[in-house]
């Protein structure tokens, strides 16, 4: 007995009963299904994803990736080994993910099955003292009980469903020459589609997580920055990068190829607009496509907005800058490189920046940085701007380098040059060569080292392609959502109670009635109380001039 006694004395002394594993499996469970874990949880994924914009991803940018980490080699492998550099495929992550879409199940199921009951069933029972809810009003009317409460239920409308008492019938159930005695009662629901609402948000928010993580593990995106005159493959190969899901098969991409034949774009130049001179108004490209080997090819318009399209793969055109064609050659007049070469814009007028690496130049490799200016022209400090994004007078401004292009043989970025390990050539006075080169023109580097030749300008297209199946699941889901969403928040979940008793007859002999209303709301309803109102004034009654909130009487 004092066993059993000290027992229960230390589990009231802990505030928590001694649960058995079962018992803590319910209690868990409980937990991680309230609607407070799920908020919780799912503002616990957005601060999660966080760290995926400040850190460099690997699948986006793996050489980034290897940049940052020589660089910081103290905390890097802390942070790479607590996955900061592949945060959305970390198991911790996953972890919150998952733990997210159980806790939605499990509010999901328990309110499906409890709202279908209550759509099922009838309004409650009228409490006996109406005077007791948050909104209420008293009045007597001319007519017979049944009578009211037939305008009550029309004064309702449709939206509400209905449960008439008299102690439990309604007036059609009686004769028509019964004694019109005995109070009636009316109770009036609506308001129901708001849970529903409720529900379908959750259920669409539901489908959008598991979309999002489908379109993730089996959806793949790629970038390519394409000169005009030149095609690409849906090869992985084909890419600039390549950015695969976790199931993946890169091997079996969906086969075809895009030629550019000309890139068409127009800038604002009209001078009355001049705040808005070299604003982009178009982007368009011609290309010839080919579906698949041995299919005729196609002719297609890639615009803005106006994707390829081959089954569920989209290509979309991102951006656009020029390709100036550069020709290196050595002492002998030998041709060690000739390309086209994109640069990147760096401003709205498409100044832009790249790269040449000419690694089979002897005895030392040769590279070159330096701006495109495709309407060059003079800043205030002597410097060469670009002063409009068209071609109107291009400039090829570029220094040169010798020595080692890729130290330690790590992957670096082809738009630009490592010249850790390089040194800048210098004229016969000492000062850093600077090559400025108009169209046709071609300049010696010193030291016979051979030359370098600014031949003609191209364009290039920034294209991206998606596979992503899951799309026009997320995007279902979003609007159902939104939809939900808009129906929870706007829908007022009320209760309307009447009761209706004889009263004294007027003076003329008319019947009439005292007629009690109350009402309620599910949440906040700032509309309630005048609802109330205009159902006295409906009925024939004085609506209370103290408002419905206080108890009125008018007769």
């Amino acid at each position: 007995m004092t066993e059993t006694t000290e027992a229960m004395r230390s589990d009231l002394g802990s505030g928590m009963p001694r649960l058995g594993p079962v018992g803590w499996l319910r209690w868990a469970w409980r937990q991680l299904t309230s609607m407070r874990t799920a908020l919780f949880l799912l503002l616990l994924v957005a601060v999660a994803a966080v760290p995926g914009s400040i850190f460099p991803q690997r699948n986006l940018d793996a050489g980034r990736v290897e940049d940052w980490i020589a660089d910081h080699p103290g905390v890097a492998p802390v942070l790479d080994r607590i996955g900061m550099f592949d945060v959305f495929s970390s198991p911790w992550f996953s972890a919150i993910y998952l733990l997210l879409m159980a806790s939605l199940v499990g509010c999901i199921v328990p309110r499906t099955r409890q709202h279908l009951r209550e759509l099922r069933g009838r309004p409650p029972r009228a409490p006996r003292r109406l005077d007791r809810l948050p909104s209420h009003a008293e009045t007597v009317v001319t007519g017979t009980p049944d009578d009211v409460l037939a305008a009550a239920r029309a004064a309702l409308g449709r939206r509400y469903r209905f449960r008439g008492e008299d102690a439990g019938s309604d007036a059609a159930a009686r004769p028509a020459d019964a004694p019109q005695t005995g109070e009636r009662v009316l109770s009036a629901e609506t308001g129901q589609l708001r849970e529903t609402g409720n529900l379908v948000f959750h259920v669409a928010l539901l489908a959008l997580i598991g979309a999002l993580a489908w379109g993730h593990l089996v959806g793949w995106r790629a970038d390519r920055i394409v000169p005009v005159g030149q095609s690409f493959a849906n090869t992985v190969a084909g890419y600039d990068t390549f950015n695969p899901g976790p199931w993946v098969d890169a091997s079996s991409l969906q086969p075809f190829t895009v030629r550019f034949d000309a890139l068409d774009v127009r800038f604002e130049s009209d001078p009355r607009a001049a705040q808005q001179v070299g604003a982009p108004r178009d982007f368009r490209a011609q290309t010839t496509v080919t579906q698949r080997p041995g299919a005729v090819p196609e002719q297609r318009v890639l615009a803005v907005n106006q994707p390829l399209g081959f089954g569920g793969t989209q290509v979309y055109l991102l951006g656009n800058g020029y390709a100036p064609t550069i020709t290196v050659r050595d002492a002998a007049g030998t041709v060690l490189f000739r390309e086209q070469v994109p640069f990147l814009p760096q401003d709205n007028m498409y100044t832009s920046l790249g790269a040449v690496k000419v690694p089979a130049a002897q005895p030392t490799q040769l590279g070159f940085v330096g701006l495109f200016l495709p309407t060059a022209g003079t800043a205030a400090d002597g410097g060469l701007i670009s002063t409009f994004p068209d071609l109107s007078n291009p400039a090829l401004v570029l220094a040169a380098y010798e020595g080692d292009l890729f130290p330690g043989g790590r992957p670096q970025n082809v738009y630009a040059l490592d010249t850790a390990r390089m040194t800048q050539l210098k004229d016969e006075a000492g000062q850093p060569v600077r090559l400025t080169l108009a169209p046709g023109q071609s300049a010696q580097l010193p030291g016979g080292r051979g030359s370098v030749t600014f031949e003609r300008t191209d364009r290039w297209a920034g294209i991206s392609t998606r596979y992503d199946p899951a799309r026009p699941l997320a995007l279902a889901a979003a609007l159902t959502s939104a939809l939900g969403l808009v129906a929870s928040l706007l829908i007022r979940r009320r209760r309307v109670f009447v009761r209706v008793s004889p009263a004294e007859p007027a003076p003329d002999g008319a019947p009439r009635s005292r007629v009690a209303i109350g009402a309620l709301a599910r949440n906040e309803d700032a509309g309630l109380d005048e609802a109330v109102r205009r159902l006295v004034r409906r009925l024939g009654g004085d609506s209370p001039a103290t408002g419905a909130s206080d108890v009125g009487r008018a007769g």
